[in-house]
C-alpha cells in the first residue's frame, strides 16, 4: 500500500508553513538549478536539502524510504549514460573492453544524477510534510486555483492508495487462475504490462465514476465557495520563498565561478 499521509512532525518549524509557500520553493529551487549542468550547484543543493530536513521534522531514514524509486532511478541514469554516452572525451579512468569509462563521461553522468535529485528531492519533501486537504485549501485561498481543480486534485491524491491495493488484487487474480511468469523474464515483463494496462483502465473508470459523482454533489456549481479552515499566508512564508532563491542562486553562483577559475587553477 502506498502511503501517502504527511510523516513530519508537527511541531517543526518548516512543517508548519504554508503548503503554497512550500510548493512555491519547491518550484523556485528546482527551476534555478536547471540551468546548468555542472555537478557542483546540485551537490550543494542536496548538502542544503538534506541540511534542512530536520527543520521539516523529517527523519533521514523517512526520506530514504519515500525516495528510494528516485535513488533507483538515478542509479539507472548513470549507468546508462557511462556505458552508452556518445561523446567519450577527457582521462581514461577504466578500459575494460568494451566499456570506456572517462573522465568527461562521469562528469556529465553525475552532474545529471545530482540534477535530478536535487531537483526531485524538495517535491518529496514538501509532500512529505503537507495534508493533502491543507494543500487544496490553500490552493484555492492563497493560489485563487479554481475550486474544481484544487478538489478534483484532492480527490485524485486521495485515490493513490488504492493503486496499491487495486495491482496486488489482480495479481492475486492472475496468480489465482494460473496465470505466472515463473522465472522466464520475458514472460515477466509481459505479464507486467498487461497488469498496468488493467491498472490503466480499472483508473480511468474510477475517475470517470468519481467525476460524475462530484458534479452530482455540486462541485462544479459554479458558486463560490466557502472554506472551513483559513490558510493564513504570512510574512515567515515570503521568507521561506525567498530563501530558496537566495541558496539555489548561491550555489549556481558557485559553480558559475568554480567552472570559471577552473582552468586558470588546472
Amino acid at each position: 500500500m502506498i502511503d501517502i499521509q504527511p510523516v513530519a512532525a508537527p511541531g517543526a518549524p518548516l512543517a508548519r508553513r504554508n503548503p503554497v509557500a512550500k510548493v512555491a520553493a519547491a518550484l523556485v529551487f528546482s527551476f534555478v538549478l536547471l540551468a546548468t549542468l555542472d555537478p557542483v550547484a546540485p551537490a550543494l543543493a542536496i548538502a542544503v536539502e538534506l541540511a534542512v530536513l530536520p527543520l521539516f521534522g523529517v527523519r533521514y531514514r523517512l526520506l530514504a524510504l519515500r525516495a528510494w524509486p528516485l535513488l533507483a532511478s538515478a542509479v539507472g541514469v548513470l549507468v546508462t549514460l557511462v556505458l552508452f554516452a556518445a561523446d567519450r572525451s577527457g582521462r581514461v579512468l577504466l578500459d575494460a573492453s568494451p566499456v570506456l569509462v572517462t573522465s568527461g563521461v562521469l562528469v556529465t553522468a553525475l552532474g545529471l544524477v545530482l540534477r535530478l535529485l536535487a531537483v526531485a528531492l524538495p517535491g518529496i519533501i514538501v509532500f512529505a510534510t503537507t495534508d493533502a486537504t491543507d494543500l487544496a485549501d490553500a490552493l484555492i485561498q492563497n493560489a485563487k486555483a479554481p475550486a474544481r481543480f484544487a478538489i478534483g486534485a484532492l480527490a485524485a491524491f486521495r485515490l493513490v492508495p488504492l493503486l496499491g491495493q487495486e495491482w496486488q488484487m489482480i495479481s492475486m487474480a492472475r496468480r489465482a487462475r494460473g496465470v505466472d511468469a515463473g522465472r522466464n523474464p520475458v514472460a515477466r515483463l509481459r505479464l507486467f504490462v498487461s497488469t498496468a494496462f488493467a491498472l490503466l483502465v480499472g483508473a480511468i473508470r474510477r475517475g470517470t465514476r468519481l467525476a460524475v459523482a462530484m458534479d452530482a454533489r455540486g462541485f462544479d456549481a459554479g458558486v463560490p465557495r466557502t472554506v472551513a479552515r483559513r490558510q493564513r499566508f504570512g510574512l515567515a512564508d515570503w521568507a521561506l520563498i525567498a530563501s530558496a532563491a537566495v541558496v539555489s542562486g548561491a550555489a549556481l553562483t558557485v559553480s558559475v565561478l568554480l567552472g570559471t577559475f577552473r582552468p586558470l587553477i588546472g
